[in-house]
């Protein structure tokens, strides 16, 4: 889908549109958001209507009584829950079904949070930022919510206001190498805006017509592909050594190229350079010294996979390469919490490791620092939750997931492990009643996800009801 103008839609919508404008100016707020919820039933991506519909909306709020806004708001858990529903089955139904709850709570931080979700999965980023924004002036500090809108207006085209959202939530949240990645994609979206790329996307260019000759269009294309093929990536390290020879302090070409060796699994050439980089450059760049320890670890994976399964000492050497990286990665997650503590993303990517490595103790105590991290918050409450149940503390692990799955919006993966994860949790406890209605939730709607439908048949197969 692609947002849509006045000029775009149907003149039946558009007279229709022209009513609930001359409503708004009358200050009849009422007709007006049914006249405009009436208008984006029939085109969801016309977005002056949604526009002009959130205004009506907040205007209508501040116009209205204590008791209506109190008992908006206390009818919108239904259709709340509706919604997370219809953002897997049908984005464009939840887009109306929180329309429904904003028309008499605008502000509502979940509504706006799912509107969102569906309207960037439609290809509605605009609309997506309509919401985004109310979140983040409601919730500056929350890294989720601001990284959704960074990301919303990049989309929308707005790459100046998406710049200074990740600068301003990097002050908040320094060392995160998720917003630094954000904000390197950022600076690439500028510079093809800047050399009038942008009018690719609309369809009014072709880049062939700005670049100065074919062979720097066909470069072009190499580096816009997601996964390089090893002659495109080896002429791409080529090219790129030979601009470095002009441009010594390019950093970021540097970068490019052991990116480069790195994916065409020449590790050590990869290291040389990275540690190039991180001795010229001076001070702590966390998202250099993540790539250097992935490298180390793809280097030991690839000489496990380089071993040969016939050999009579082959299952030793596996073992001890396999416990070198574990070792290795442990160490390293370790180091970068030490060295940047308050970072919660790396305490988090430690605390998983140790989960995975049996360390129990040690995992809890970190995922129970990382929660407070909202871009983590719910992953972190998972690992914590199964984290109590490896202990037998199933209690602690049943009111954790609780916690996490009433925060989670929508109903995607993650959701159907949180649930399952619960389910498993009231069995451990011989609570099967309960364990069966956390597992008919993932059962009405995914009926192939793991053994749900065998635990739920069985049950009922025995008399349960």
């Amino acid at each position: 889908m692609a947002e849509k103008t006045l000029a775009d839609i149907p003149r039946n919508l558009r007279e229709l549109y022209d009513k609930g404008n001359a409503a708004l100016q009358k200050k009849n707020y009422e007709y007006a958001i049914a006249i405009y919820n009436q208008v984006l039933q029939g085109e969801p991506t016309f977005y002056p209507c949604r526009e002009a519909l959130r205004a009506c909306q907040f205007a209508n709020a501040g116009n209205s009584g204590f008791f209506k806004k109190v008992l908006g708001k206390a009818s919108n858990s239904p259709l709340l829950a509706k919604a997370q529903i219809q953002l897997r089955t049908n984005p464009v139904d939840a887009l109306a079904t929180c329309e429904q709850i904003l028309n008499s709570d605008p502000g509502n931080g979940a509504a706006n949070k799912m509107l969102a979700e569906a309207a960037m999965s439609l290809d509605l980023p605009k609309t997506a930022v309509l919401s985004l924004e109310i979140c983040y002036k409601n919730s500056p500090n929350d890294l989720d919510i601001g990284m959704r809108l960074g990301e919303a207006l990049a989309a929308a085209g707005q790459v100046d206001r998406a710049e200074k959202i990740y600068s301003d939530i990097k002050r908040a949240h320094p060392g995160n190498p998720d917003i630094d990645q954000a904000l390197k994609n950022v600076a690439a979206r500028k510079t093809l805006r800047e050399g009038g790329y942008d009018g690719l996307a609309s369809g009014t260019g072709s880049y062939r017509d700005i670049l100065k000759d074919k062979g720097e269009a066909a470069a072009l294309e190499q580096e816009s592909r997601t996964v390089k093929s090893e002659d495109v990536a080896l002429n791409l390290i080529r090219d790129y050594t030979a601009r470095l020879e002009k441009e010594p302090d390019n950093r970021r070409l540097l970068r490019s190229i052991a990116d480069l060796h790195f994916q065409r699994k020449e590790f050590d050439k990869a290291l040389g350079l990275y540690e190039q980089i991180r001795s010229t450059e001076g001070g702590a760049d966390p998202s250099l010294e993540k790539a250097v320890s992935d490298t180390l670890v793809k280097k030991l994976e690839h000489e496990m996979s380089l071993l040969d399964p016939n050999s009579p000492d082959y299952v030793e050497k596996r073992d001890t390469l396999q416990k070198q990286r574990d070792e290795f990665r442990i160490t390293e997650a370790k180091r970068r919490v030490e060295k940047y503590p308050n970072d919660l993303q790396f305490r988090y990517e430690l605390g998983k490791l140790y989960f995975e490595a049996g360390r129990i103790g040690e995992a809890i105590q970190e995922f129970q620092k990382s929660q407070v991290n909202p871009h983590k918050r719910i992953a972190s409450l998972y690992y914590l939750g199964l984290s109590f149940g490896r202990r037998n503390m199933n209690d602690l692990a049943v009111k954790t997931l609780q916690t996490a799955i009433a925060e989670k919006v929508g109903f995607d993966e993650e959701k159907k492990e949180l649930i399952y994860a619960l389910g498993n949790a009231f069995e451990k406890m011989g609570k099967t009643a309960e364990a069966i209605n956390e597992y008919k939730h993932i059962y009405e709607v995914d009926i192939g996800y793991k053994d749900v439908a065998q635990k739920v048949d069985t049950y009922y197969a025995s008399g349960g009801a």
